[in-house]
C-alpha cells in the first residue's frame, strides 16, 4: 500500500473522527464561554459607568447640602444684607462685623493680577506650540511647561515670599513683605500651563484644511495663527481662560503665605489682602470654637466661593456654546 493510501485510511479511521469531534466540541464550548463572558461584560460595564456617574452627582449634591445647611444657620444669626454689602470683615474680633466684600475684593484682585500674567504668556505659548514649533520641539517643550502644574502650591508660596517680593522691592521700595502683587504674579505663573495646554489642544483641533486655505490666499504664518486659528478655536481658548481664573480664585496656599491676612477692602496691589480661601485656612486651624458664629463663617465664605466659581463656569459654558465652531 502506498503512503498516500495509508494517510487516507488514517483520516477515515474512527479514532480520528472521535478526536475531531472532541476538538470541535471544545472549540464550541470555548466560544460559548467567551460569548457568555462578553455578554456579561457588556451588561456589567455600563452599570459600573452609571454608578460612577451617580456617585459624582451624589458627591456634588452632598457638598451643596453641607454648605447650604450650615450657611442657612449662619444667616439665621447674621443679616444677609450685611454679609453681602458690608465692607468690614472682623468676625474674630470685637466688635464683630461680617461684610464679605473685603475677602471677595482680595480674591478678585489676586485673580486679576494672575490673569494679566498668565493669559498673554499662556496664549503665546499655545500659539508657538501649535503653529510654529516643530514636532520634535513640541514633544520636549510641552512636557517641560506642564511640569509647572505639578509643583506644590506651598512651594510657590515660599517662592513668592522669598524671591518675587524682594525682586519687586527693587522697583517698588515701599512694598511690604505681604502684598497682593507678589501673590498674583506667582498664581499667574502657576496657571500658565493650564492655559497653554488647553489652548494648544483647542488650536490643534482646528482642521489642517483651514490653514492650507489661508496659506493659499497668501496669508503669512502669523496671520493664519492670529486671524484664522485663534478665532476658530476661540471657544476652547476662552474655556481655558475661565478654568484658569477659577483655579486662581480657588488658590489657597500661595495667597495664605504671600498675600497676608489683612481683609482690606482695596484694589491696590501693593497692599496686603486676604482672600476667601486664606480666611478659611485661618479659621480652620483649630483655634475657633466649634459651633460658634465664627466657626460658621467658614461655610458662608465657602458658599460665596462656590457661587463665584459656579457663575464663572456657567459663563464659560455659555461662551463655549456661543462661539463653538463645528467642522
Amino acid at each position: 500500500m502506498s503512503v498516500r493510501s495509508e494517510l487516507k485510511a488514517m483520516t477515515r479511521s474512527p479514532e480520528k473522527k472521535i478526536l475531531s469531534h472532541s476538538v470541535r466540541e471544545q472549540i464550541k464550548f470555548n466560544r460559548s464561554r467567551s460569548f457568555k463572558m462578553s455578554r456579561a461584560a457588556e451588561w456589567l460595564i455600563p452599570k459600573l459607568f452609571l454608578a460612577c456617574a451617580f456617585l459624582s452627582i451624589l458627591v456634588t449634591f452632598g457638598i451643596i447640602y453641607t454648605l447650604l445647611k450650615e450657611t442657612i444657620g449662619f444667616f439665621g444669626q447674621v443679616s444677609i444684607v450685611e454679609f453681602v454689602t458690608g465692607t468690614q470683615w472682623t468676625p474674630l474680633f470685637q466688635p464683630q462685623q461680617f461684610g464679605v466684600l473685603p475677602l471677595v475684593a482680595g480674591s478678585v484682585l489676586v485673580a486679576a493680577i494672575a490673569s494679566m500674567v498668565a493669559i498673554p504668556i499662556g496664549l503665546a505659548s499655545a500659539v508657538f506650540l501649535s503653529e510654529y514649533a516643530p514636532d520634535r520641539v513640541r514633544r520636549v517643550v510641552k512636557p517641560i511647561l506642564e511640569v509647572l502644574a505639578g509643583v506644590p502650591t506651598i512651594v510657590y508660596g515660599f517662592f513668592a515670599l522669598s524671591f518675587v517680593t524682594p525682586l519687586l522691592r527693587v522697583f517698588i521700595p515701599d512694598l511690604g513683605l505681604f502684598n497682593a502683587l507678589s501673590a498674583g504674579i506667582v498664581v499667574g505663573i502657576m496657571i500658565i500651563p493650564m492655559i497653554a495646554s488647553l489652548s494648544e489642544d483647542a488650536m490643534t483641533a482646528v482642521p489642517r484644511s483651514i490653514r492650507e486655505g489661508a496659506y493659499a490666499l497668501g496669508a503669512t504664518r502669523l496671520e493664519v495663527a492670529l486671524k484664522v486659528v485663534v478665532p476658530a478655536a476661540f471657544s476652547g481658548i476662552v474655556a481655558s481662560f475661565v478654568l484658569a481664573i477659577s483655579r486662581a480664585i480657588g488658590e489657597t496656599m500661595i495667597v495664605t503665605i504671600a498675600a497676608g491676612a489683612m481683609p482690606n477692602f482695596t484694589f491696590n496691589p501693593v497692599e496686603p489682602v486676604q482672600t476667601l480661601t486664606a480666611y478659611i485656612v485661618q479659621v480652620s486651624l483649630g483655634d475657633t470654637p466649634f459651633g460658634s458664629i465664627e466657626y460658621y463663617t467658614i461655610y458662608a465664605v465657602g458658599m460665596t466661593l462656590f457661587v463665584l466659581t459656579f457663575v464663572m463656569n456657567m459663563i464659560a459654558g455659555w461662551v463655549s456654546r456661543r462661539f463653538k465652531e463645528d467642522y
